[in-house]
């Protein structure tokens, strides 16, 4: 009789733009039914679209992935360096077989930081060694499953911000899908007017265009224009069956037009017609203008819990907004004429992760 073998865990590091490394990590990640930003190939978009090298932590027992750690190396000059899971995503962290595997992934991960002059690694999930610090109250992400078709869609929507969209739908607008260029250049225009306006950098057009090129049919815009010009705008994703409006806005004409409404009641059509069975509203800072807009349509607020490690004596980058350290700055960003903010928004942004 054989004797069972008992493999143990094994950690290295792995290079996500090796096609063969990539393609072992997307199947574990399939597996593990885990995120779009767990995946090899949005760390390739964010180094692609950035410049902040993609990396990650594979661990392995017997030769087969058991645990997974998808790294973004941030650098910047204002906040610092730090590897983050997953770069500029909402969701990331460690996934693993054994709960033993997971910690030692987060163990591998300090000593890279170390060896990488790293002061901060962050984690956008709940795993994580016991004196890592959690993070808590800060974040909570909205989903619901998609209605059976539009007029049940609609009537799912609350009375109140049902009564948003019906005017946005009695407006002169018209809905356009796709991702080319005319496509991306109207989502740009609109997303980097949206941000200015809250007071936040724009990311790199080419951050837009590398997740767009990479995912392929995983990803698309859907645009609202006004008399030709457009309004509002969001790029999306679509992972194992789920939409998720990921990257949108609308310009100060949206507002009386309720093209925001119109967008995201638009986008579930959209994303049911791709097969999608659920919408993924996405993660919003609790007690936020979106925080409320997401509960008045209906979804419940799902508390997040992320992790954080800082190297010994060396205390954790702050990049929250909400802090009132920045309040000054963002007062001063929304005044800023547009063609400036758009011009050293992405110098800024692409160092926030």
């Amino acid at each position: 009789m054989n004797a069972p073998v008992n493999h143990s865990v094994a950690i290295r590091q792995v290079d996500p733009r090796d096609p063969k490394e990539a393609a072992r990590i997307e199947a574990f990640v399939a597996g593990q039914g885990a995120s779009a930003f767990h995946r090899p190939l949005w760390l390739r978009a964010i180094e692609q679209g950035t410049g902040n090298r993609a990396l990650g932590l594979v661990a392995e027992r017997g030769g087969i992935p058991s645990g997974w750690l998808p790294l973004s190396e941030i650098h910047s000059p204002l906040f610092g360096r730090a590897l983050v899971s997953s770069g500029f995503g909402v969701g990331g962290g460690v996934i693993a077989e054994r709960e033993g595997d997971a910690l030692a992934l987060c163990k591998a991960a300090e000593e890279l930081a170390l060896r990488r002059s790293a002061s901060t690694i962050e984690l956008r999930g709940p795993v994580a060694p016991e004196d890592w610090q959690s993070i808590e109250g800060k974040h909570a992400n909205f989903a619901a499953d998609l209605a059976v078709d539009d007029e049940a869609q609609l009537l799912a929507i609350p009375r109140k911000a049902r009564a948003e969209v019906r005017k946005g739908l009695a407006g002169d607008m018209t809905v356009s899908t796709g991702s080319d260029e005319a496509e991306r250049a109207s989502h740009y225009a609109v997303y980097a007017e949206s941000v200015r306006n809250l007071g936040t950098p724009v990311f790199p057009r080419r951050l837009f265009d590398a997740v767009l090129d990479l995912f392929g049919e995983d990803a698309d815009i859907l645009t609202v224009r006004h008399e030709g010009a457009p309004v509002a705008s969001v790029l999306s994703l679509y992972h194992r069956g789920t939409a998720m409006p990921f990257w949108g806005g609308g310009t100060y004409a949206a507002r009386a037009l309720r093209g925001n409404e119109r967008m995201y009641y638009e986008l579930m059509l959209h994303a049911r017609r791709k097969g999608c069975t659920r919408f993924d509203f996405g993660r919003s800072k609790v007690g936020s203008g979106p925080f409320a807009f997401k509960k008045n349509w209906g979804f419940e607020a799902e508390p997040l819990v992320y992790r954080s490690w800082s190297a010994p004596g060396v205390a954790a980058r702050n990049i929250d907004p909400t802090d009132e350290g920045y309040s000054a700055k963002i007062a001063l960003w929304k005044k800023l004429p547009l063609p400036v903010a758009n011009r050293i928004g992405p110098w800024i942004a692409r160092g926030l992760g």
